[in-house]
């Protein structure tokens, strides 16, 4: 693997954090973003996200920074911690992720490009069309969609054999997980190489051996959140009872309702709208056990909120309100 220069292509939560991470592990990072008026707020996340760098650097050089829950993987192993080699990395990072709209200039020396853009099937493909002409013959593209199947978008691409599947978890830095799936059109040495960049970026690069919507952690999380939607659209119960019955029966950190201010309601919203458009997600016992999902109900929902513009964490409110 001699990749070097990496294109992020979106610069929403998981794009910044995409690009602060390969950029704290040495590479080459440039941002690609549509608008010349839309730098000014995705160079405050990279600032935000410098901030939350160092003050998990800090915390980890405590004994209770040390603790499984505080300690971020990606950032460094508990073996080789070394905070002012830590906090120099995250600086540099900082300094050297270059926003850029022309999409020529961006894609001219890419090694590889990670699609993070919208969670929407058109617009990714439109997207694959426009820059397929300006890549050079050695760049190998992945996209980070957590749905969406990569042998559905491979043609558009016009290099299926250098394409394929990466996805990452939310907070990467403590999450530090990397799905990577390929297609049947995947060349092994693609696979591989991706395998190694995941690994390079202090990622644990998780195989998919079979390409499956949802991946392995999507294919577990929506349904959940779905249901947790369902409940509500319903008129069972509300956003917050439901976190409750989650997070206190279970122990775990958070309920789907914070999960989804997480990872942002238009997200959230793109995932409903696709699998509303499959209706055989479940076997057939399982269908005669339990009513279809009410995703008409859960739309209106995330409407509300999102014409709002409460979508999310990022925005400082969603389901819940946040310190921006």
């Amino acid at each position: 693997m001699k990749y070097k220069n990496i294109v992020i292509a979106g610069g929403g939560i998981l794009g910044s954090q995409i690009a602060f991470q390969t950029a704290y592990c040495g590479f080459n990072v440039a941002i690609l973003i549509r608008k010349d008026d839309s730098k000014e707020e995705l160079q405050n996340k990279l600032n935000k996200l410098y901030q939350t760098y160092v003050e998990t650097i800090e915390l980890m050089s405590t004994e209770k920074g040390k603790a499984n829950s505080n300690w971020a993987r990606g950032i460094a192993s508990i073996e080789n911690f070394n905070k002012k080699e830590c906090l120099e990395k995250a600086k540099k990072a900082l300094d050297k992720i270059v926003i850029i709209t022309d999409q020529e200039l961006a894609l001219k020396s890419a090694d590889l490009v990670i699609e993070s853009i919208t969670e929407n099937f058109d617009a990714k493909i439109a997207f694959y069309k426009e820059i397929a002409p300006l890549m050079p013959k050695k760049t190998v593209i992945v996209t980070n969609s957590s749905t969406l199947l990569p042998s559905k978008m491979a043609k558009f691409t016009g290099r299926s054999e250098k394409y394929l599947s990466l996805h990452f978890a939310n907070t990467i830095w403590k999450n530090n997980i990397a799905e990577v799936m390929r297609h049947n059109g995947t060349a092994n040495k693609y696979f591989k190489e991706v395998i190694e960049f995941a690994e390079a970026i202090n990622m644990i690069p998780l195989a998919a051996k079979e390409e499956k919507s949802g991946y392995l952690l999507n294919s577990m999380l929506v349904p959940f959140l779905l249901s947790a939607m369902d409940l509500v659209a319903n008129g069972i119960s509300d956003p917050e009872t439901i976190d409750k019955a989650w997070t206190l029966g279970t122990g775990a950190p958070k309920g789907p309702f914070q999960i989804m201010d997480t990872v942002g309601l238009e997200t959230a919203k793109n995932i409903v709208l696709q699998y509303q458009k499959v209706p055989n997600i479940f076997d057939p016992l399982l269908k005669k056990m339990m009513l279809p999902y009410n995703y008409d109900g859960m739309l209106d929902i995330l409407n509300k909120y999102i014409e709002k513009g409460k979508t999310g964490k990022s925005a400082g409110e969603g389901f819940y309100k946040y310190n921006k």
